[in-house]
């Protein structure tokens, strides 16, 4: 969604990755009831987790504050391309091991 609203309505890498936050907690919410349900979470893990996002939203909101729009824009996109290339190998890897 970040991307689109930037290309498209260029609203500034500020707002847009803010309204993109509003928008998942909706659907955070609805993902965590279904695997509530489905019994597909190990509360044990739960703790630790939220308080290390936590920790991470906190900081990770600060850094965002001290960059410019551009700097910020640059960040997100350096981060895009590595989870990008962490979920090629990933996959390639699972593939392989499904191989053998």
């Amino acid at each position: 969604m970040i991307p689109a609203l930037v290309i498209f309505a260029n609203p500034g890498q500020h707002i847009a990755q803010s309204t993109n936050l509003i928008f998942f907690i909706p659907t955070a919410v609805v993902a965590l009831y279904v695997h509530i349900k489905n019994k597909r979470i190990d509360f044990k893990m739960t703790g630790p987790i939220v308080i290390s996002g936590l920790i991470g939203a906190f900081f990770g909101s600060r850094l965002a504050l001290t960059l410019s729009g551009p700097a910020l824009k640059k960040c997100f996109g350096a981060f895009l391309l590595v989870m990008g290339i962490y979920e090629l190998i990933r996959k390639d890897t699972r593939s392989l091991q499904s191989k053998k």
